[in-house]
């Protein structure tokens, strides 16, 4: 297999994508369809009402994210979005595990917001980006949603534009 060179993460917001969502959802990579009936026993059981991050803190918790993963776990981000259900970040590979870059971008958010009840959910995305081409396309995906939502492309302090490693003959 070819050497990792970055992960492109999706957290959602508490109760914003629950099991049987009418978009279909993921349980441990396997994709399934929508399920009217799991998704209302799902909500049935949710202690808190669904929260969404308000626009005018979007970026101060994108922000928050950005540096978080950069000062506690040494991580360039190379793509980050922030919208009200979900956020996407695109980050360096690592020896980090996943749930524990996801576990520092989570907590960077709930310090910063200071909000007193669960914000996001409990289960994540992670996609592997294992050639320059899955790393660019990624990043683009992420950065189209800035622009969908009347920002720029990169409108974050601490992104880095990721460099392609050298490969070297022998």
């Amino acid at each position: 297999m070819s050497k990792t060179l970055a992960i492109l993460f999706t957290i959602t917001t508490y109760g914003t994508w629950t099991r049987g969502d009418a978009r279909g959802w993921v349980d441990d990579g396997i994709v399934f369809p929508p399920d009217p009936i799991l998704e209302v026993l799902d909500r049935e059981r949710m202690k808190y009402p669904v929260f969404k991050i308000p626009k005018n803190q979007r970026l101060d918790a994108a922000q928050a994210i950005i540096d978080s993963l950069r000062d506690r776990l040494d991580l360039r981000v190379f793509a980050m979005c922030m919208q009200s259900w979900h956020s996407h970040f695109l980050t360096s590979a690592s020896d980090v595990h996943v749930s524990d870059v996801v576990k520092c971008a989570k907590d960077a958010v709930r310090w910063k917001l200071r909000v007193g009840r669960p914000i996001w959910g409990a289960d994540y995305d992670k996609r592997w980006c294992f050639d320059v081409s899955s790393v660019e396309n990624r990043s683009r995906y992420v950065e189209r949603h800035n622009l969908e939502d009347g920002l720029v492309a990169v409108p974050f302090a601490g992104v880095v534009k990721f460099v392609p490693p050298v490969i070297r003959s022998r």
